[in-house]
């Protein structure tokens, strides 16, 4: 088992890991995705990362989104073994689940993937994040399955979670935007120990667009 890793000070420590061996096998269809994994070690724009607006800290919905709760999901189970099996090897709870899926899964190919937007990529950029800074953000865990891009974040209380389909949904834009793999391609998710969230963010829509069309 090869894990290609670095780290990347974006405000805190981040840990970005691919697995090669899953890298190589998992995105034989989306060729640009695995160029975009390995082109992080060398080519993140860091500055990006030291301001505002970051995705984890966005606080508003989305419209038309169809949230859909997942009883028995296999990433519940992965996270508690991962809690469990990696108690003592690392200090996070993010960690712990992250590494594990990261060598045991079979569709788990990299963890803290860095993603960034540019204002010019998105209509009313300016009115959603009241900035021009590049929107920034990490995915905690990037799977294939079933030929779909699955983006994943670990919510220790997922359940009450507000906001984390906002944030997935942007990890999903953003890496559209970065690699051209249109977003029919991706599904978004959050999870914990014991539940499970997941959409298409092919159905969602950003409020202040919407507005902005009606205004006009």
């Amino acid at each position: 088992m090869v894990i290609k890793q670095i780290s990347f000070k974006h405000g805190w420590w981040y840990f970005y890991r691919i697995h090669e061996a899953k890298t190589a096998r998992l995105t034989q269809s989306y060729p640009a995705l695995k160029q975009y994994l390995y082109n992080m070690f060398e080519n993140c724009p860091h500055d990006y990362f030291q301001v505002e607006p970051r995705s984890s800290k966005l606080r508003f919905n989305l419209a038309n989104i169809n949230l859909k709760h997942i009883d028995k999901h296999e990433l519940a189970e992965l996270t508690k073994l991962g809690l469990k099996t990696n108690a003592a090897r690392y200090q996070s709870a993010h960690s712990k689940v992250q590494m594990y899926m990261l060598e045991q899964d079979a569709n788990t190919l990299a963890i803290e993937i860095p993603l960034w937007l540019h204002h010019h990529e998105l209509e009313a950029y300016e009115d959603i994040f009241n900035s021009k800074n590049p929107l920034t953000g990490h995915i905690d865990a990037l799977r294939i399955e079933n030929n779909k891009i699955w983006i994943w974040d670990y919510k220790p209380n997922a359940r009450k979670e507000k906001f984390a389909s906002t944030q997935v949904y942007f990890y999903a834009y953003m890496l559209s935007k970065r690699t051209a793999i249109p977003m029919e391609h991706f599904r978004c998710g959050y999870f914990d120990d014991i539940n499970t969230y997941a959409f298409n963010p092919n159905s969602c829509t950003i409020p202040q667009i919407e507005q902005e069309k009606l205004i006009k």
